[in-house]
C-alpha cells in the first residue's frame, strides 16, 4: 500500500514505500541515530501496548513472538514530532534535482553499479527493470545502503499507532512487522529502519514487504536489511514489475517547447503521440516514439519533460512528480547522460540555487555559520539568517530574500 505524500529531501526523513506521508528525497537526508530516539515512560502507551498484544494474538501471531517483540517496545516522542513536521521542507525542482542527482550521489551510484553490476543485471534480466533505475531508487532511499535507518521498528510503529493520527494504518504496519519476525526473515534486534517504519536498502514498509519482498539469494530469507543489498534490490524490482513496469521503455525525457506553446496541454491527465508535430523537440535529439504526457514542474518557462508509462510506475513507489523526476534523472546520469538543459526558475523568494549558495557563503563569512552552502535553506540557514537580522536590527524573519543577499554583498 502506498499513500500519496509530498516529497521531502534534505531536511526531513525520506519515506517512500515507507512513509505514506507528505521525499526526499527521500528525499535523502541523514537519518537520526537511534541514540536520539530515547524511549520515555508513558503509562497510556503501556496500556495501549497491552491491549494491542491481545489483538495481535487474536490475529494469529504466535504468542511468544508477540510477547518478545512488545517486551522491548518503548514510547518514542521524537517519532511523533517528526510525523508532525514532515512537510516542513519542500523543495523547488532545482533544489530537488540538485540533491537527488548531486555529483556525490552520481559518483557513489556509479561505484555501486560497478560493484554490484553482476547482481543488478541478473535482477534486471528477471524482472525487466533497468539496473540504473534500481540503483537510483537505492540511492534516494538509503544513499546506497549507508542510511537505512537505525530506529527500532516495533517501537516506532507502536508509537505512531498509539498516537492515533493514522492509528489504524500504523497498527496494520506493526502487525505486519510482527509477522516478519514470526517468519524469521530477520532478527528482533535487526528490525530497524526510519522513524516511520520504512526498512532496509530500499525502505519498504512492513505491508509492502509482506506482499513484494523476494528471496533472490535463495537462502530462505527475504533479507532487505543485510549488508548484501541483493534481496532488497530484487524486492524493489519485483514491486515495480508488479506495478506494471514496461521492459525496454524509458521513464521519460527532457524536451524543449516551441515559442508560444500552449502550456494548458501539460499535465499527466493528457496523453498523446503528436508532440513532435506540435514543435516539441527532444533535448537528447531522439524520440522514444511512445504516447506521453507533458509535465512542467517548474512552470511554463522551466525545464519540460515528456513522461511515459514507466514514470507512473515509479510514482507507485512514491506518489510525487519530483520524486519520479529525481529517480528518472539520476538513473539517466548513471547511464552517462548529461544534466538538465532547461532553465530553472527562481524560487518564491526570487532566488536561484546559485543565489542561495552565495547567501549561505556570505552569511558564514560574516560570522553566521549556515553549516554548508548547498543552496538548501533549512534550519541551519534559517537560524543564521535570524541571528544576522537580529544583530543588524532588522525584522527577524529567518527567510532569505533578494534584499538580504544584496545587503550581504555590500557588507551591510
Amino acid at each position: 500500500m502506498i499513500v500519496s505524500r509530498r516529497v521531502l529531501l534534505a531536511g526531513a526523513a525520506s519515506l517512500s514505500l515507507s512513509a505514506c506521508m507528505g521525499g526526499g528525497i527521500r528525499a535523502t537526508p541523514p537519518r537520526a541515530a537511534s541514540t536520539a530516539m530515547r524511549p520515555e515512560p508513558n503509562a497510556a502507551f503501556d496500556a495501549w501496548v497491552d491491549a494491542y498484544a491481545g489483538r495481535a494474538r487474536a490475529a494469529g501471531i504466535a504468542p511468544q513472538v508477540v510477547d518478545r517483540a512488545l517486551a522491548g517496545a518503548g514510547f518514542l516522542p521524537d517519532v511523533i514530532a517528526r510525523d508532525r513536521r514532515q512537510t516542513e521542507f519542500t523543495r523547488t525542482l532545482e533544489d530537488y534535482l540538485n540533491i537527488a542527482a548531486s555529483a556525490e550521489r552520481i559518483a557513489a551510484g556509479r561505484a555501486a553499479l560497478s560493484r554490484h553490476g553482476v547482481t543488478l543485471r541478473a535482477i534486471e534480466a528477471r524482472y525487466g527493470v533497468p539496473a540504473e533505475v534500481l540503483t537510483a531508487i537505492w540511492g534516494l532511499e538509503s544513499r546506497y545502503g549507508t542510511e537505512k535507518g537505525d530506529i527500532p521498528a516495533v517501537s516506532a510503529l507502536a508509537t505512531l499507532a498509539f498516537d492515533g493520527r493514522r492509528g489504524a494504518f500504523f497498527e496494520s504496519q506493526l502487525t505486519a512487522a510482527l509477522r516478519i519476525l514470526e517468519r524469521g526473515d530477520t532478527s528482533y534486534a535487526n528490525l530497524r529502519g526510519s522513524w516511520a517504519g520504512a526498512m532496509g536498502h530500499t525502505q519498504f514498509i512492513p505491508t509492502t514487504y509482506q506482499s513484494y519482498a523476494v528471496d533472490f539469494t535463495g537462502d530462505g530469507r527475504r533479507d532487505i536489511w543485510a549488508d548484501d543489498p541483493t534481496d532488497a534490490l530484487a524486492s524493489a524490482a519485483n514491486y515495480l514489475s508488479r506495478m506494471g513496469w514496461q521492459t525496454g521503455q524509458p521513464w521519460g525525457q527532457e524536451v524543449f517547447l516551441p515559442s508560444g506553446f500552449n502550456a494548458g496541454l501539460a499535465g499527466r491527465g493528457s496523453t498523446r503521440s503528436d508532440w513532435a508535430a506540435m514543435g516539441v523537440r527532444a533535448a537528447s535529439g531522439s524520440w522514444a516514439g511512445l504516447p506521453a504526457s507533458l509535465i512542467l514542474p517548474d512552470g511554463p518557462n522551466g525545464p519540460a519533460f515528456l513522461v511515459y508509462r514507466n514514470f507512473s510506475v515509479i510514482l507507485r513507489y512514491n506518489n510525487s512528480e519530483l520524486y519520479g523526476l529525481g529517480i528518472g534523472h539520476l538513473s539517466d546520469r548513471l547511464r552517462g547522460l548529461g544534466p538538465i538543459q532547461g532553465n530553472f526558475q527562481p524560487d518564491a523568494n526570487g532566488l536561484r540555487l546559485g543565489d542561495r549558495q552565495e547567501l549561505q557563503r556570505l552569511l558564514t563569512r560574516a560570522g553566521f555559520d549556515t553549516q554548508g552552502d548547498d543552496g538548501v535553506i533549512g534550519p541551519n540557514s534559517e537560524a543564521a539568517i535570524r541571528a544576522y537580522q537580529a544583530a543588524r536590527g532588522m525584522p527577524v524573519t529567518g527567510r532569505p530574500s533578494r534584499a538580504l543577499l544584496e545587503g550581504l554583498r555590500r557588507g551591510a
